[in-house]
């Protein structure tokens, strides 16, 4: 049975595979991938006009048809081998959430269909590169998460132990003082919003909110940086290394021709030199008959 072809011997099967693997095929999804996102996003906009409101509507539809056709077509091309990639599952819950009904219990997954757009990660080599990069960073991530929880922690019950008396309304318990903690570790507003009017009641205050920006924002963040860059280029260094492998692979298998060439080009040559030595064994032993008669 040919790998991946969609019967046993089937060229059909063959053809099929070669047109859902073609460059034109991918090329094709992906611009209607973006297509799609921006008709999606066109529906946003409170606009009446006939077009908008009824071919907007029949292009999804038909837009949602070629993506169960795009399944459909690697569900025979691929088989069981379909369920063992990542990304197909992905493309999958995709699709299924696309033609699920948007009425009654499901209307809110209509808001989903812009999910579509992620299909890019799927179809793109380079952004899937991304994705994946990410995904493999997340275990690196956990001691990291863990040490900002534990910042947070602290620093949220010191904040409430040292400001709720003073500015109830930011610290005045350990939810509402890790917030005020969480727009200070991002850099948005934290002076004129948090930490100003704290000082005015406790004006060491900036002592502790300083610290608590170099250790969150500028030591745990960048960690975080860190891991993903990383992964970035742990897997760039993978698939050097499988590229290495495979033109290691591919030049053993070029040696073994040649090394078989040469073996066989000897035994030609030494079986043509036997035929040749035969030859004239046979013609001087036709000579030495003519002489004795």
């Amino acid at each position: 049975m040919p790998v991946g072809t969609g019967a046993p011997g089937s060229l059909q099967g063959v053809r099929v595979k070669t047109f859902v693997e073609s460059s034109g095929f991918r090329n094709f999804i992906m611009t209607l991938i973006v297509f799609n996102a921006i008709t999606l996003g066109l529906e946003t906009y409170p606009y009446e006009g006939a077009w908008f409101t009824t071919w907007l509507p029949i292009m999804d539809r038909v837009i949602v048809g070629v993506f169960v056709v795009e399944i459909l077509l690697k569900l025979f091309v691929y088989r069981h081998r379909f369920f063992l990639n990542g990304w197909n599952w992905f493309d999958l819950a995709v699709i299924i959430i696309s033609i699920l009904p948007a009425a009654g219990g499901f209307s809110v997954l209509r808001a989903l269909r812009i999910v579509r757009a992620f299909r890019l990660f799927s179809v793109m080599p380079d952004l899937r590169k991304v994705v994946e990069a990410l995904l493999r960073a997340i275990p690196g991530m956990g001691a990291v998460i863990a040490v900002l929880g534990l910042m947070f922690y602290v620093s949220a019950v010191m904040a409430t132990k040292f400001f709720s008396e003073s500015n109830p309304e930011r610290f005045g318990s350990l939810g509402e003082s890790a917030f005020a903690l969480f727009q200070v570790m991002t850099l948005e507003g934290w002076a004129t919003d948090v930490a100003l009017p704290v000082m005015e009641f406790h004006p060491w205050a900036w002592i502790f909110f300083l610290v608590f920006i170099v250790l969150t924002s500028f030591a745990v963040l960048n960690l975080f940086i860190a891991i993903i860059v990383d992964s970035l280029q742990a897997k760039h260094f993978d698939e050097e290394e499988a590229r290495d492998l495979e033109a290691d692979a591919d030049r053993d298998r070029l040696h073994a021709e040649i090394a078989q060439m040469r073996t066989e080009m000897a035994e030609l040559t030494a079986a043509v030199q036997r035929s040749l030595g035969e030859d004239s064994s046979a013609s001087i032993a036709e000579k030495d008959a003519d002489k004795s008669e």
